[in-house]
């Protein structure tokens, strides 16, 4: 067999529902609401419902939800936020242009979430929050880090951009946990638009509020600006196309599921693989299936030389980046370790039986 198979495949997810898009987005053209239409406030009402929690706001992306969170609980100057660094950049950024610094505790080997065991030695006079990483589509413990953070008097954020729909084995979604959540809608993700989106989401009224205001000027009423805001609004074109994808997320999160469940029958057997391990069955959404797998570099290459597509989050921790250099001596020997050797393989919804095969098989074969 000699197949292409991608890593990841936007227009197979697209195609089922094309026409349902075409119609929503027309009607956004059709009554020229571009800026807070309609779709706005229906996709939040829906979105927060979907979440389990009372408010949603919608806003240009997920970085510009985690900065927005952060000066909502009053993180600022001279303040720490506690979080991890086997993490996309902006979890990082978005505490940098809060003017707070990033403090980054290690993660756990087996499942890559944030170690809880280490937060509490990390805390000072300083420490204002921590920002929580549900990484990979699985959520942290947090029942265990809200009892921190009450014990210390700490704010929590879950930065929940690769968890849409994940949840704990009661049932309780990614975005519920905390003071305020953090989403993308980066097309990629479980839940995408098409082009750069984001939202918060919340249980707090006054926090609800205060997002409000920082993602559109600082203003309830136009010209009347109560706080020096952001240009951070959801654009309506992308609520109304978010809308009719959220009907749909369940279905795209059940056929990830299933391609894991293929890829974990299949590839228990190799010795040379470790498997992501999954905390609470049927609760781990797979925006990515993360692999840990010696001589990564190799393996790779071979796999994409055989046509299928792989890919590495994140192979620089961020306090290894040349933008954090200030923080290039922190010692986070877990995080360091799995840089080298994780490996994600194709994941997205509607892959065919042929395509999950011959990747295993060709995983068999390199790994």
């Amino acid at each position: 067999m000699d197949l292409k198979v991608p890593f990841v495949d936007l227009k197979r997810q697209h195609s089922g529902i094309r026409e349902e898009i075409a119609q929503a987005m027309q009607s956004v053209i059709d009554r020229n609401a571009f800026i807070m239409g309609d779709e706005v406030g229906l996709f939040e009402q829906e979105f927060a419902k979907y979440c389990g929690v009372k408010y949603c706001a919608g806003v240009s992306s997920g970085t510009d939800a985690l900065h927005i969170a952060l000066l909502c609980l009053g993180v600022g100057q001279g303040d720490e936020v506690i979080t991890v660094s086997n993490s996309f950049i902006a979890t990082a950024l978005a505490i940098t242009y809060c003017g707070a610094s990033p403090v980054f505790v290690d993660c756990k080997i087996d499942d890559f979430l944030i170690d809880y065991n280490q937060i509490e030695n990390s805390i000072t006079g300083k420490t204002k929050a921590i920002i929580v990483v549900h990484l990979y589509g699985q959520i942290c413990d947090m029942k265990i880090i809200n009892n921190i953070a009450k014990k210390h008097g700490l704010k929590v954020i879950e930065d929940a951009c690769q968890a849409h729909g994940a949840s704990d084995e009661q049932g309780k979604r990614a975005g519920s946990f905390s003071d305020v959540s953090a989403f993308s809608f980066y097309p990629g993700k479980n839940l995408g638009a098409w082009g750069d989106a984001g939202a918060l989401v919340t249980d707090n009224e006054e926090i609800y509020h205060k997002i409000c205001l920082y993602r559109n000027y600082g203003q309830q009423k136009k010209y009347h600006h109560d706080l020096k805001g952001f240009n951070m609004r959801l654009d309506t074109i992308q609520a109304a196309i978010l809308r009719v994808k959220l009907n749909h997320l369940d279905t795209f999160n059940n056929e990830r599921k299933r391609s894991a469940a293929i890829y974990n029958d299949q590839l228990k057997g190799n010795k040379n693989l470790i498997l992501p391990k999954i905390n609470y069955k049927d609760c781990h959404v797979f925006h990515l299936y993360v692999v840990r797998v010696k001589d990564r570099d190799r393996v790779q290459k071979e796999l994409n030389d055989k046509g299928i597509g792989t890919g590495l989050h994140y192979p620089v921790p961020i306090h290894k980046t040349d933008a954090y250099r200030e923080l290039n001596s922190c010692k986070l020997p877990v995080t360091e370790s799995l840089a080298g050797e994780i490996l994600s393989l194709p994941m997205f919804p509607f892959m065919t039986s042929d395509e999950i095969n011959y990747t295993i098989e060709c995983v068999n074969k390199s790994a």
